[in-house]
């Protein structure tokens, strides 16, 4: 029997058993090694927050029930493979939070020799780092702010510090993610002392406040470029005052489809395995919290998703990685 993690209420999650299934034509059977909690996601699905407009664009490739209860959900793995075409290969998947699980050989992506396992599991969230980048087009020498220092804001930072001559720097209200940003290769600031008059801003702090800093960051002509999911919040934005005779130009990125700039070229599954390439840096060990057991979720996943965790991934460990 496999073993996976579902949300079943306002805050209530629970571990179900399951039948493990044998992989038939075409799938491999994977034991997981390590898995990680998209935070900010997760949290609005665990405790509700997903507009019953959004439900169908909210599924991810490989959940299980409905929204809002009970859903298996979740979209961060790297395990092995057991049975199928590729025995003992290392793979990522976007599959929910299951100690073993059988998919699709096409749905486990090979994560490179040089990726250790635990770190592997930010493929996701460097996906949608990439895209935003694609999004927002950042160019050397650029004056570049990031709003948010969760996983999305760092992992943003660090892409963009990689570029010759470009100047990052990370705003938050919590002083102690200075030192995540500058194992990154990227400056700090809190909103009063960001820099201003930015070639471009990433806004990725999911609040109104951090919204607001971001256009008031914002040079003449500049682009903000969100990443925040609100869900069935509503987030006034303050496009009055100098918003229009800036002209600025605010623009939604969001990973469910590749950024236009790259649509006619790049497929998914190559989007993924560059997200996977891109890992291959080990200075972003930084952004792995310790890892807890798999069995301990349903007890400690409410404390993961607070507010005022810890900044760093969640990171989890299943039995096979002990």
């Amino acid at each position: 029997m496999a073993k996976a993690l579902w949300y079943v209420g306002d805050g209530r999650a629970e571990l179900r058993e399951e039948a493990a299934v044998a992989p038939g034509s075409g799938e491999v059977r994977v034991r997981a090694l390590y898995g990680a909690i998209s935070r900010g996601t997760e949290r609005l699905v665990a405790f509700g927050r997903v507009p019953a407009s959004e439900y169908e664009r909210m599924r991810a490739p490989l959940m299980a029930g409905a929204f809002p209860f009970p859903v298996k959900y979740g979209y961060a793995t790297v395990g092995r493979v057991e049975a199928g075409a590729t025995p003992g290969q290392l793979v990522f998947a976007l599959h929910p939070h299951q100690d073993e699980f059988t998919i699709p050989a096409t749905m486990a992506v090979p994560v490179p020799a040089s990726v250790p396992p635990a770190r592997a599991v930010l493929a996701a969230n460097m996906e949608t780092a990439l895209n935003a980048l694609w999004d927002g087009a950042p160019g050397p020498a650029d004056r570049i702010a990031v709003v948010g220092g969760g996983i999305m804001g760092l992992l943003i930072a660090r892409l963009c510090a990689r570029m010759p001559g470009v100047e990052v720097t990370l705003v938050d209200i919590a002083p102690e993610r200075a030192a995540l940003a500058r194992a990154l290769g990227a400056g700090f600031a809190t909103p009063d002392e960001a820099p201003r008059d930015c070639d471009l801003v990433f806004h990725a702090s999911a609040s109104a406040k951090g919204l607001a800093t971001a256009l008031g960051l914002a040079g003449e002509e500049a682009t903000i470029v969100e990443l925040s999911w609100y869900g069935a919040g509503e987030v006034a934005a303050p496009l009055g005052e100098a918003f229009h005779s800036r002209r600025l130009r605010l623009v939604a990125s969001q990973v469910g489809k590749v950024a236009p700039s790259h649509r006619q070229r790049w497929t998914h599954g190559r989007r993924l395995a560059a997200a996977l390439a891109l890992l291959d840096d080990p200075a972003l060990d930084v952004l792995l919290a310790p890892a807890i057991d798999f069995g301990e979720l349903p007890a400690r996943f409410a404390g993961l998703l607070a507010s005022n965790a810890d900044a760093r991934c969640p990171l989890i460990m299943y039995p096979a990685a002990r």
